[in-house]
């Protein structure tokens, strides 16, 4: 298996990629190859520094950056040579197995439509992420890439969702909950009753019905469906209340589970190959559970799965 993953990308890039890569190293083994993408001259300025044997690792050059600030479709094209467009190339030919970056997220979501391309059938792939509960963790999604979304769209996320949680965390019959305002059918806004009418007795997945905000944290659902606009508004609330909890120096395993760190990044889901987008404020424990995570999707066979189901 071959992992490629872009050291120019993120806040902290790339001392931070590097230094991730490096911890990852040793506790892979012989069970991925890592294939290098950006700028091949400050990498080895790097492993010189480090005393790192670059034989490890292949190195592949790209010397263009998409900064983490720039228009992502125009700088796509503009930037034939980016670390995030050579990487998708090399996923496209198969060259490599899956791709992993920090960079910038609307960069690393538009090459994908442009490279590897939506799986057919899916309408609009989507990001998860995952907020911890009392034994284990919720995935919601989506959490920013489609803030407008119609009942059929919130049905595939669903799907894509259950094959996520059952085939990569090894949960048998996923959970799936609708997110809304109250737990009864007729409850919520026009998207919501209407999405809980197909989602109503489907055999695809496990609908147990509407789910409400304080369902969260609590071992009733693995799986939460809902925009992108809502679901980016509850990441981010997750995220501050962290923030919150390290200012007033509060230890607590519980709230530990909260660091985005642990996590490392999250797949696109719906596209035709596994690419996995990390935080972009990254740092070098971040780096590496995002390539433990890329390496964990990429060994699952998701997307033919996923694949499978939409043919």
């Amino acid at each position: 298996m071959r992992i490629g993953i872009d050291i120019m990308g993120g806040d902290y890039a790339p001392t931070a990629v590097l230094d991730g890569i490096n911890l990852v190293y040793d506790m892979i083994g012989n069970s991925a190859e890592l294939v290098l993408v950006g700028d091949r001259d400050i990498a080895h300025t790097y492993f010189k520094k480090k005393q790192i044997n670059t034989n490890r690792f292949e190195l592949v050059h790209a010397p263009e950056v998409i900064g983490m600030g720039e228009h992502p479709t125009k700088t796509f094209s503009q930037k034939p040579n980016s670390s995030i467009a050579v990487g998708y190339r090399l996923l496209a030919e198969k060259k490599i197995d899956g791709f992993a970056s920090a960079g910038n997220t609307g960069a690393m979501f538009v090459a994908a439509m442009h490279t590897i391309k939506s799986i057919p059938g899916i309408i609009r792939p989507c990001l998860g992420a995952f907020i911890p509960k009392t034994n284990g963790h919720t995935l919601i999604l989506d959490v920013g890439l489609n803030p407008d979304c119609k009942p059929d769209v919130l049905y595939q996320y669903a799907i894509l969702g259950s094959y996520y949680t059952q085939y990569v965390y090894n949960v048998p019959n996923p959970r799936i909950g609708l997110l809304n305002l109250g737990a009864e059918e007729e409850k919520g806004n026009i998207l919501t009753r209407a999405t809980y009418q197909i989602m109503k007795g489907t055999t695809d997945f496990n609908f147990i019905g509407n789910v409400e905000g304080n369902d969260f944290f609590k071992d009733e659902v693995d799986v939460v469906v809902c925009d992108g606009f809502v679901g980016n508004v509850l990441l981010k609330q997750a995220e501050a209340f962290y923030t919150q909890i390290k200012k007033r120096k509060i230890q607590d395993e519980f709230f530990d589970l909260f660091n985005f760190e642990n996590y490392g990044g999250t797949p696109i889901l719906g596209v035709n190959a596994p690419a996995i987008i990390g935080h972009g404020i990254s740092n070098q424990i971040a780096i590496k559970n995002m390539i433990l995570h890329t390496i964990d999707v990429t060994n699952s066979k998701l997307t033919e799965k996923i694949k499978e189901v939409f043919q």
